[in-house]
């Protein structure tokens, strides 16, 4: 089965993937994801105001408890495909080493042609697949550098700031599955 993250961003510099089974229907999962809520999570919470500090400082982003799919998108993600209950994508672009992350705002139609020097795009997704006893929940990120001053400078920030996304991505499994397979036992 072909993953719609392949229509938005088939060629990348750097990819990251994660999953986790799930005792649970896939429209349950599929809900769980889109209702993820990460400032639920200590760990990832905690990671992700670390990073939002320079926004705060600007006054650019108010503090939050809250950190939600449809918050990500307020602050500069695009959905650029979502398919129930198999594959949400995400796609965001900007100069991620940048103190403000560099975030620049873009519609799901310019995802595709946005190639602006000294920045990168990056797509993520999750992707759910039926399977006995439940659904696979895979995640994917990918990002393209579009030149090579971009390429520098990602893998620069990547070296230091990868671990963390793996730790993210991995806590907002864990969180997803939890969710979802509580509510299935209740079902």
């Amino acid at each position: 089965m072909n993953a719609l993250i392949d229509k938005f961003l088939p060629d990348y510099d750097v990819d990251e993937r994660h999953e986790t089974f799930i005792a649970a229907a896939p429209t349950r999962v599929y809900e769980c994801v889109r209702a993820l809520d990460v400032g639920r999570m200590p760990f990832t919470a905690a990671l992700l105001a670390l990073r939002g500090i320079p926004h705060l400082l600007t006054g650019a982003v108010r503090p939050s408890l809250r950190m939600t799919l449809d918050d990500l998108v307020h602050l500069g993600f695009v959905v650029l495909a979502d398919d129930p209950p198999r594959e949400l994508v995400l796609g965001v672009a900007g100069r991620f080493w940048r103190p403000t992350s560099g975030v620049v705002r873009i519609s799901p139609s310019d995802f595709g042609r946005f190639a602006e020097p000294g920045h990168v795009r990056a797509a993520w997704n999750f992707r759910i697949e039926s399977e006995h006893g439940g659904s696979r929940l895979r995640t994917e990120t990918r990002v393209e550098c579009i030149d090579d001053a971009a390429r520098r400078r990602f893998r620069l920030y990547w070296t230091v700031i990868g671990p963390f996304s793996g730790l993210i991505r991995r806590d907002m499994l864990r969180a997803i599955r939890r969710d979802a397979e509580a509510t299935a036992l209740r079902e």
